[in-house]
């Protein structure tokens, strides 16, 4: 999936929701050490800031380099590049200075569904502790805000469906058919996630960079299709309550969390 997020990288970085601090320290919870955290997929390094708080090193790995130019600098956070042409030895060098079974935490925030699984699972079970090491993985699909805003933006997700990446079905079906190979830690298993809320307080003005934010918006301009015409854009803000009321809603999200 490199690059598909590179074009908004900036725009991701604004509008995106801040995952609460509750999780990481739940999950932190469930690691007897908490040497090294691995956050995958970071993006802007948001989850990698998060786990800072609880481990004493967090090594935070995107392929993208234009999120990575985006991450917040934290000086227990090592932020790498890591390129598909990456071979999962180097990536063991990487991220465990050469050691497999030497990582206490293995998060994917918003982005697990976008790998090859069967390659990124190998690696992570090269790489967790065994035992006591887990890994989590979580999203986001819906965002519910009020009864004239909720259609509003099912409708913009149909509409953004023939746009979306295959891989878009796993977060569609909230991880429920997301292959997950680890045994339960009590917070959701295969077929079963847990499903969790995100709080959000913004005005109108970020959920608009929210949404131009969108894979699939990006994926069909690309295509000659606008997805949000200033039409669509209007009726979102209507349902809304104006342009600069600041309301309080929840993004609906949805996890997994395991051991070997």
């Amino acid at each position: 999936m490199a690059g598909l997020f590179d074009k908004q990288a900036e725009i991701y970085v604004e509008a995106r929701p801040t995952y609460p601090k509750e999780w990481y320290s739940k999950l932190a919870a469930l690691t007897p050490q908490r040497s090294l955290a691995w956050d995958v997929g970071t993006g802007n390094g948001q989850a990698a800031l998060g786990l800072s708080e609880h481990y004493e090193q967090v090594v935070a790995s995107d392929i993208s380099e234009a999120q990575l130019k985006h991450a917040i600098q934290h000086p227990r956070v090592r932020y790498i590049h890591t390129p598909t042409s990456i071979s999962d030895d180097e990536m063991v060098n990487l991220i465990g200075g050469g050691r497999e079974n030497s990582v206490d935490l293995i998060t994917v925030a918003e982005a697990v569904h976008w790998f090859d699984l069967p390659k990124f699972y190998s690696l992570a079970k090269r790489l967790v502790r065994k035992p006591g090491g887990i890994i989590a993985v979580w999203a986001y699909n819906r965002m519910l805000v009020n009864p004239d805003f909720d259609p509003v933006f099912d409708r913009f997700r149909e509409n953004s469906i023939p746009f979306t990446h295959p891989n878009s079905k796993y977060v569609r079906a909230a991880y429920k058919t997301l292959p997950f190979p680890f045994e339960s830690v009590g917070l959701g298993r295969e077929g079963e996630p847990i499903t969790v809320e995100i709080p959000k307080e913004c005005s109108f003005q970020v959920v608009e960079r929210m949404l131009r934010s969108y894979s699939a918006v990006t994926r069909a301009k690309d295509q000659g299709v606008d997805l949000l015409p200033e039409e669509v854009i209007k009726e979102f803000q209507r349902a809304w309550g104006g342009h600069d009321l600041v309301r309080s809603f929840k993004y609906e999200a949805f996890m997994l969390v395991g051991k070997l």
